[in-house]
């Protein structure tokens, strides 16, 4: 759930962005419809180029964000996944499991309560208690890993009492997370440029709220992009603080569109790092594409097979 120099590129707000990327969908379409009507095996190789990337060669395990790529039906961007070595897709709902399931997919994250209205509020708490501990309960039922929280926006709040608050209602959920082997994971998001007000934006906040909770089903979703705009220093950061990071996200900045050599991060070695630590969770590309969008994420797939 979530958002993204464009405020108006946002998980919330993609559908206008969406319609630039039209064009790019009725090509992918005509391409796929084009090629099973000649063969009836043809499948999302087809609009694979023809480097034949297969990010199960690499050392980590990559997914992408379903919503980055909302032009496209999750039946084809499942497809393109299988074709890429993906190991699943990122913030979908139990609605949309059975269509990646079909694939060999799994989703690397699990959607759950909204990103604005969050646990630092009591006044949330109720509603967020609700929505993911369902969500823990569907992924478990499919023995996936990964479900999402967010500390929600401050409106007021001071941070110590934002996070006594967060501590409050996360006690009463990593129980069933620990009973059903569920890691909750709070995203790290940047309030300079696309989340104003969010209590969540910076490691250290977060590193202590994982401390306070002291839960192994607790950690930290540490999105490489926000955490460029607030903190920098990527690379030591996850070094030094890896234990209380339980998923990765990527995009380049500024602007969080594709990893290439129009944005300042280098993810070559930030990839390395992270493969060396070593790190089993999941490496989720969530840039918004401003191109072809299946060229950009087999791009970044490639770049990011240390």
């Amino acid at each position: 759930m979530e958002n993204r120099t464009n405020q108006n590129f946002s998980r919330r707000g993609f559908a206008a962005h969406a319609t630039t990327l039209a064009g790019a969908a009725t090509l992918l379409a005509s391409s796929v419809a084009s090629s099973t009507a000649t063969s009836p095996k043809a499948n999302a190789e087809d609009v694979v180029t023809s480097t034949k990337v297969d990010a199960k060669q690499g050392k980590l395990k990559q997914s992408f964000c379903r919503w980055c790529f909302n032009s496209f039906p999750l039946e084809t961007l499942a497809e393109k996944a299988a074709a890429l070595g993906l190991v699943g897709i990122d913030l979908l709902k139990p609605s949309d499991f059975p269509t990646i399931k079909k694939y060999g997919l799994i989703c690397t994250m699990v959607e759950s309560a909204p990103l604005s209205d969050g646990l630092c509020d009591p006044k949330y708490h109720d509603m967020c208690i609700e929505k993911i501990s369902a969500a823990i309960e569907a992924t478990s039922a499919e023995g996936w890993r990964n479900v999402i929280c967010f500390s929600g926006n401050a409106r007021g709040i001071d941070r110590e009492t934002g996070m006594a608050n967060c501590v409050k209602a996360l006690k009463k959920l990593t129980p069933l997370a620990e009973k059903k082997k569920v890691i909750l994971n709070m995203e790290l998001l940047n309030s300079r440029v696309d989340h104003a007000d969010y209590m969540c934006d910076n490691s250290a906040w977060g590193i202590e709220l994982v401390k306070r909770v002291g839960s192994n089903n607790f950690k930290l979703l540490y999105d490489i992009y926000h955490m460029q705009i607030m903190e920098g220093d990527i690379i030591r950061s996850i070094q030094k603080n890896h234990e209380y990071f339980g998923h990765y996200h990527t995009a380049g900045n500024p602007g969080r569109h594709e990893l290439d050599n129009n944005q300042e991060l280098n993810y070559v070695p930030i990839a390395k790092a992270i493969s060396e630590i070593p790190f089993d969770g999941y490496f989720v590309h969530e840039f918004i594409p401003v191109r072809d969008p299946m060229v950009g994420l087999e791009e970044a797939v490639k770049l990011c097979m240390v």
